[in-house]
């Protein structure tokens, strides 16, 4: 027995990899009788023995990745998409999408007006695009990159990722470039898709891709929906009419339009049944907005430390790595979860990051695919110190003022994935009255599989558990920031809660191997339940499992969480805000209020923690005037 183990776990790694290399999705897995109704893989087909019970090459789990050295590398900033002339944009952007046939590859030009595949003639017009026409434009290209570093250690080698450049002949990063926008005039970005094909993979990831402009309020043509997705020499125009919620709703107060201002967001891919693996692969970056009031300098507005300099992105991933090659790995068929051993931050191994003792606005996201994180910051000269930092965002929307961590009970900020918190450290201060020359941003929630963290909050100082080491460095500089401890600051007043017209309920849950909502998989075909335009509604989301959590994200607009367990989400929680993703946590149940204004269309819902959306964890539904749809339980 066994000299046979060895045998069948290299067939079915083996097989496994074959499977992965050719795409295979869970429905052609079921097709071929490799998958069971109940989500397991089939014994006699060669790939249910997996885990070899050791580290061997070729493992992709928790424990396995080789040892790397942390805080080596300088933390690495995304550089800023730049803006291009329209004539660079050949042919010029258009109403409707440019279906016309490309010889060379025998597919539309433009892939909009494809959906799930197939070419849906007369689809996709951008709605409002007369009304506010494109004024700048934009160009990035999806590309691999073999030779990205995450870490200058030598045992580490290169690594093959998919990211996005700057729009010429420049190679791709993950994140990708940072495409920082005011609300004013309508913007067009063209993603140009000239990844490998299939066969070149490197073991995991789909050349097809859809991009959704996380949260931004956009048409569903515009939106990045997981079954828009196009193909290998196609480009995709994305236009955006930089407009708040409720431009064409004459419920909505113009005034009240000034609350609902975006600050830090995020792109990334969305095909449908592979988001996990394409993120997972690196297409993902930062959109930020300015305004009037969050402008970028510290000396207008609401003062807030100033961009770029003194305001700082950090997208956090976690990775497992393959200890016979070194190379970032990834399991396709981990239907519960990914979670990795190795802490990326901006795409660096651990990196540090050298500051001036002053104020500094880091704007954090969890960019998965399984983790979930709890924030403190740690002296790891003096461990046992309590050290804060201030909350000023969530998700995409400034609070209505600063909220402290940690917190009087001792917790710090969590996040799960896809959700952002944008934090204030005060280094001046830190270094002052606590002597802190080094500086440590740890995440301590344990979490030990993709099911969802325990709740268990790990020591501080554990090397392992450090996403970025702040180094202070320098005497005291000029900071005219707005000091985030001042007890009288305040950012965006929330907007009136609208009057709901009906209750809908959402069951999140597992179901014959896989997951599902209110007991069915999701189908791009299918439109479980239609919105009246410019109305409201409250949802009501569960989820009754003790075993997994699901941070549920919704397309179109943001909602306010109303109770959290029947318990009131009250001014002072984090919570208390314009939020786009919620934590559904084990054995609850959650009541929200959201708006449905301005576009037509469809748009899903779905969990974020993208192992459970591409096992079918989401759901389409639309907008439309007057549909009067009354399905509490869609």
């Amino acid at each position: 027995m066994k000299s046979r183990v060895p045998k069948l776990w290299l067939t079915a790694r083996r097989n496994r990899q074959e499977i992965i290399k050719a795409g295979l999705n869970r429905r052609e897995l079921f097709k071929m009788g490799l998958l069971t109704s109940g989500g397991y893989l089939v014994a006699k087909s060669g790939l249910s023995a997996w885990a070899s019970g050791g580290c061997d090459a070729g493992e992709c789990q928790p424990g396995c990745s080789p040892p790397t050295t942390p805080f080596i590398d300088p933390l690495r900033i995304p550089p800023i998409l730049p803006s291009r002339p329209v004539t660079d944009l050949t042919p010029a952007p258009q109403e409707c999408p440019n279906n016309a046939i490309n010889p060379a590859t025998g597919l539309p030009f433009e892939g909009r007006g494809q959906y799930n595949g197939v070419l849906r003639p007369g689809t996709d017009c951008f709605q409002f695009f007369k009304r506010f026409p494109p004024e700048d434009f934009f160009i990035t290209r999806m590309r691999e990159n073999k030779r990205f570093r995450i870490t200058s250690d030598p045992h580490i080698p290169d690594q093959t990722i998919w990211g996005f450049n700057l729009g010429g002949n420049d190679p791709a990063i993950t994140p990708g470039p940072t495409i920082v926008d005011q609300y004013d005039g309508a913007r067009v970005v063209r993603r140009f898709n000239e990844l490998p094909p299939q066969e070149q993979n490197g073991g995991f990831g789909v050349p097809e891709v859809s991009t959704h402009f996380h949260n931004f309020h956009d048409a569903p043509e515009s939106d990045g929906s997981p079954c828009r997705f196009f193909f290998r020499g196609q480009y995709f125009d994305y236009h955006r009419t930089m407009q708040t919620p409720g431009f064409d709703d004459p419920n909505t107060d113009p005034a009240e339009r000034l609350l609902e201002f975006q600050s830090s967001l995020w792109y990334h891919d969305h095909r449908v049944e592979h988001t996990a693996e394409n993120v997972y692969k690196g297409l993902l970056g930062f959109e930020l907005l300015f305004n009037q009031f969050d402008t970028g300098d510290e000396n207008t507005g609401f003062r807030l430390p100033s961009f770029p300099q003194f305001d700082i992105p950090l997208a956090l991933a976690d990775k497992l790595i393959d200890p016979g090659t070194g190379k970032i790995c990834f399991d396709l068929f981990g239907f519960d979860g990914l979670v990795g051993d190795k802490l990326l931050v901006n795409g660096v191994l651990q990196p540090f990051f050298e500051v001036q003792k002053r104020r500094y606005r880091f704007r954090i996201l969890d960019g998965g695919p399984s983790r979930f994180y709890e924030l403190f910051l740690t002296n790891p000269d003096n461990p046992k110190q309590s050290i804060p930092y201030f909350a000023i965002a969530n998700d995409g929307n400034l609070l209505p003022a600063p909220v402290r961590f940690p917190t009087s009970s001792g917790s710090g900020a969590r996040i799960g994935v896809a959700e952002r918190v944008d934090i204030i450290i005060d280094f001046k201060a830190i270094a002052r009255d606590l002597g802190v020359k080094r500086l440590w941003l740890e995440n301590r929630l344990e979490q030990v599989n993709g099911r969802g963290p325990t709740g268990k909050i790990l020591p501080a100082g554990q090397r392992e558990n450090v996403l970025v080491e702040f180094r202070l460095v320098g005497n005291s500089v000029r900071d005219n920031s707005v000091d985030p401890a001042d007890p009288t600051v305040r950012f965006y007043a929330l907007p009136p809660r609208p009057t709901p017209r009906i209750t809908r309920r959402f069951r999140f849950e597992r179901g014959n191997g896989q997951w599902q909502v209110n007991g069915k998989f999701f189908d791009c075909d299918q439109i479980r339940f239609t919105v009246n335009r410019n109305s409201a509604e409250r949802w009501i989301l569960e989820n009754n499992s003790g075993g997994w959590q699901h941070p549920i994200h919704i397309h179109l607009e943001e909602f306010q969480i109303v109770r959290r367990n029947g318990q009131l989400i009250q001014r002072g929680d984090i919570e208390f805000s314009r939020k786009d993703v919620v934590r559904l946590q084990f054995n609850e149940k959650i009541e929200l209020v959201m708006r449905f204004r301005d576009f037509r269309g469809d748009y899903p819902m779905h969990c974020h923690n993208t192992i459970h959306e591409d096992h079918a964890m989401m759901l389409l539904w639309a907008v439309q005037d007057d549909a009067n749809d009354n399905n509490t339980r869609p």
